[in-house]
């Protein structure tokens, strides 16, 4: 049986842009079921007939622009993947883009950068089977932050004297936060060659008043009533991602010199947990469900989900991170820091680091026995040439 195409379609009020998109995407005719729009309202009565997989979208068209677009598709087609394809654009575009985009990718576009960019997205999209789930992470905007911080960040964008040093800070001690302001400052409207991994970049990369419009005017940051949650503590997860981070750090640059591993070691460390805010935020008596049976059968919160609710926060955290266009080595850590072997790497990476932080944390020491449960893998580390070092890591 032939594989089922993935729909795609591209929307532009210029004929001439689509005809040069159909001539440079002519070698996915095999793999993608492709449709060329003329303009908004012809996309919407396509989609309103046949259903589509991903939406690409111009952003500066007549009547109708691409963030009004994909506000009204995130509406009607929850599911569907949803990137924007622009150039320059004013600074109010982008901030009514913010919400509705899941990817931003600049024009003209390198053909193969679209082709990787709807294949992951559509690779981590089909591993999560649940239609309710999907749409929940196709929904989400923002993330919910620790309250305090939160506070915080809305006290010092108020204050016309915060410093872009002041603010970094602040964002780098939150997950939800540093993932958002990553999806905004990796997005192709501020032009970065190279991708950005902690706060601190994103926040001196973005500004100090676009920062300001984003949490003021585009509300990238929220709240979240946890008290709703007896069995999950914010405070517990914000703990452990802060100390897996630092560990990670720590690690990264005991093993490598090179600074874009140990950046993004800190922050796959504070990131690898994130699927845990959306489940938890989401389904919060099925989350319940879910720790209770982690602690009445003493098996890892991972388990309890794929029990529960049939994936893991490890696959709800890539696909939203892929989603929000962060880099292939976060994703990674991400998708398999409990299961590092499967991944087939020979190198040192930042799902190594995060790995061996997380099972640190956690357990206080890397122990040597291997018939220990919740150690660390080891015959991942064998594979690396790194299992010499767990007593070196242990003292971090």
């Amino acid at each position: 049986m032939a594989p089922i195409k993935r729909k795609i379609i591209f929307v532009d009020d210029e004929p001439n842009v689509l005809q040069g998109l159909r001539r440079m995407l002519r070698s996915m005719r095999a793999k993608w079921d492709m449709t060329f729009a003329e303009g908004p309202q012809a996309a919407l009565e396509i989609l309103k007939s046949m259903p589509h997989d991903v939406i690409v979208s111009d952003m500066r068209m007549p009547g109708m622009d691409g963030a009004q677009l994909l506000r009204e598709v995130k509406t009607h087609y929850p599911t569907m993947v949803r990137i924007i394809l622009s150039g320059q654009s004013e600074q109010e575009k982008i901030l009514r883009a913010i919400g509705p985009t899941h990817r931003y990718l600049s024009k003209p576009c390198d053909p193969d950068v679209i082709k990787l960019t709807i294949e992951s997205s559509c690779n981590l999209r089909e591993s999560i089977q649940d239609p309710i789930l999907l749409k929940v992470i196709s929904d989400t905007e923002t993330l919910p932050s620790l309250p305090g911080i939160y506070q915080e960040i809305m006290s010092a964008m108020e204050d016309e004297t915060s410093s872009l040093k002041s603010i970094g800070t602040i964002l780098s001690r939150d997950m939800a936060m540093t993932a958002k302001v990553l999806h905004v400052a990796n997005s192709a409207f501020y032009g970065q060659h190279h991708h950005v991994s902690s706060a601190e970049q994103a926040v001196a990369l973005l500004g100090v008043d676009t920062m300001r419009a984003l949490v003021l005017q585009a509300h990238i940051f929220s709240t979240f009533d946890w008290e709703k949650l007896q069995k999950f503590s914010i405070e517990k997860i914000w703990n452990h991602s802060i100390t897996s981070a630092s560990f990670a750090r720590m690690i990264a640059a005991e093993e490598t010199t090179d600074q874009w591993v140990i950046e993004d070691s800190f922050a796959s460390g504070l990131l690898h947990d994130i699927g845990k805010l959306v489940l938890a935020t989401n389904f919060p008596s099925q989350y319940e469900e879910v720790l209770t049976l982690a602690q009445t059968e003493n098996i890892e919160d991972w388990e309890a989900e794929k029990t529960i609710l049939n994936t893991t926060h490890m696959a709800i955290g890539a696909h939203l991170l892929d989603l929000w266009g962060l880099p292939d080595s976060i994703l990674e850590a991400l998708a398999f820091h409990h299961h590092p072997g499967t991944v087939g790497h020979h190198s040192f990476t930042p799902l190594t680091a995060v790995h061996i932080a997380d099972t640190l944390d956690k357990k206080g020491e890397l122990s040597t026995d291997k018939s220990k449960e919740g150690t660390v893998d080891f015959p991942y580390l064998e594979s690396l040439g790194l299992t010499e070092r767990i007593h070196q890591w242990s003292a971090v």
